[in-house]
């Protein structure tokens, strides 16, 4: 038998695997970068006002820094630098789905079943990795057709070989990751910490406006971004990453030929002897297993919303120079000063990944049952509805602690920019807070299926996705009313500068509770597995 026995069974089976999920976000990441480039012609039918934007936002260190430099004024090269954080999305993607088939098969004890067949060792990391590589391409031949498009010339192929090689990159790493560690979720957490780092270093290096800074050369998302499409093009950029992607790959092959099967290169450290008092009850329990969760998203969200806030009252410049852009910012947000709307988009897109911190809770709860840890609580005094309130609290709490931070953190920024603290922080702490109910609903959908439609669970992220398009998507594409308002986001008062109106937040209160109860009712009622 071979070391790569199998891979083409084990290929095929992810795919049916990922049948719906997979198709569904290469095809929405990839075709993003030309809706972009169709709302930038729309916006900018004049190259010389749309140098103008590029120059205002090259003038701000807050908005360099999270979308990186741009480094021509033409309507290619300001699509793709637009489009840079969904390369990041996509990428996370990647590597969530190479640690999903390999490491994660490990932890669910699947991978052993299949070692009992004509598999080889490290089939199931190679047929993870060439699904990752392929999913890659295909996201980077689709982003290219598409910003070609609008943007026709070499540069579309070179932002789509940038996609390409970026995703490829972290997808090894992801795989490299799954050798290193006996746990699917440390895994993952390595593999945000290169993620994540990677996006800060590239962060702090073009924060300064300088385009050749060490520090984003360093960083792979910043190198990726220096093959500079549509901006004297750098081909070699792409092949050296990818070669290092390879060789990342080829790493973690050897390290899976070579280790036992749940084993991992990072031991985990020894648990203390008695277990401290507060695991003596469920909710204790939720909190040992959720905290680290928690503390990264409260992280996160504190660091985008210091970086966006700052950087508000810059983007409300570079909308006085442009009323169709301002236009565009109203039908995403609705107020009406120029810092306002742009705070509301701010908050808009933090309240989505709040609701994304809170699925991610109850989907944990999920994973709990499934992997028989579960069964052995509910064999004790423990009840099923105290169990799984401390879940419940977790995801439906989480969010309200994250959109706190938004406020505070966004507030203190965009108040110290504006020279007005003590007025606009209790401001964006209030619009922060107003669109808890829209996440409350997005949650309870997840925690309703996991008490009556378990398998269902997954899902959740499929309608948060479609929230997300429907909200960032839908007011540049001009789509029709009803379809807007598919999402519970669209119904939350757009502050700070809109009107507060009640009925909305009422109703999606009370739809939260309904389905929140319902969650516990079934799964009072349900088989658990």
């Amino acid at each position: 038998m071979t070391a790569l026995a199998g891979t083409g069974q084990l290929l095929r089976l992810a795919l049916r695997r990922d049948r719906i999920i997979l198709p569904l976000w290469v095809v929405l990441l990839a075709l993003f970068p030309a809706s972009v480039a169709g709302s930038f012609k729309a916006l900018y039918p004049d190259p010389v006002e749309l140098a103008k934007f590029a120059k205002s936002m090259i003038a701000s260190p807050s908005i360099t820094g999270f979308y990186g430099p741009i480094f021509a004024p033409n309507l290619g090269q300001l699509s793709a630098w637009r489009s840079g954080i969904l390369v990041i999305i996509a990428a996370l993607a990647v590597g969530l789905t190479v640690i999903r088939h390999t490491r994660n098969e490990e932890e669910q004890g699947r991978r052993e079943l299949l070692g009992a067949t004509v598999v080889g060792r490290p089939a199931q990391l190679v047929a993870a990795l060439l699904l990752a590589f392929g999913a890659s391409a295909v996201i980077g031949v689709l982003a290219a057709l598409g910003l070609a498009s609008a943007a026709p010339g070499a540069g579309a192929w070179a932002f789509g070989l940038e996609y390409a090689v970026l995703c490829a990159f972290f997808g090894a790493v992801a795989g490299l990751a799954a050798q290193l560690t006996q746990s699917a979720r440390t895994a993952r957490w390595i593999f945000g910490a290169v993620l994540g780092g990677s996006f800060l270093l590239r962060a702090a290096g073009d924060a300064n406006g300088d385009e050749n800074s060490v520090l984003s050369w360093l960083s792979p998302i910043g190198f990726a971004q220096r093959i500079r499409p549509y901006a004297g093009e750098r081909w070699w950029i792409g092949g050296v990453l990818l070669l290092i992607a390879v060789a990342l790959g080829l790493w973690a092959y050897q390290l899976a030929g070579s280790r036992d099967i749940d084993a991992g290169l990072v031991a985990p450290r020894p648990g203390p002897p008695r277990a401290g008092r507060s695991l003596s009850s469920p909710l204790g329990l939720a909190w040992r297993l959720q905290r680290g969760g928690l503390i990264g998203w409260l992280i996160g969200f504190a660091v985008i919303s210091g970086v966006l806030g700052s950087a508000a009252t810059t983007a409300s410049d570079a909308l006085k120079d442009s009323p169709e852009l301002a236009e565009m910012f109203q039908r995403l947000g609705g107020a009406t000063a120029l810092g306002d709307l742009f705070m509301v988009t701010l908050i808009s897109i933090t309240a989505i990944a709040a609701a994304g911190q809170g699925i991610q809770a109850a989907v944990r709860a999920r994973s709990e049952e499934t992997t028989g840890r579960l069964e052995p609580i509910l064999a004790t005094a423990v009840g099923r509805p105290r169990w799984n309130a401390g879940y419940v609290l977790f995801a439906l709490g989480g969010p309200v602690l994250s959109m706190l931070v938004v406020g505070v953190v966004g507030g203190l920024a965009y108040g110290g920019s504006s020279g007005d603290v003590a007025g606009q922080l209790p401001r964006i702490i209030g619009a922060a807070l107003v669109s808890l109910p829209a996440i409350w609903l997005t949650v309870s959908i997840v925690l309703a299926l996991f008490g009556l439609l378990p398998r269902l669970v997954a899902a959740g992220w499929v309608l948060l996705a479609a929230f997300l398009l429907l909200g960032q998507l839908g007011a540049v594409l001009r789509l029709s009313q009803w379809a807007l308002d598919l999402s519970p986001f669209t119904h939350t008062p757009h502050l700070p500068g809109g009107d507060l109106t009640w009925p909305p937040l009422i109703w999606l209160s009370v739809l939260s509770v309904v389905l929140t109860a319902l969650g516990f009712a079934g799964f009072r009622r349900r088989d658990i597995g």
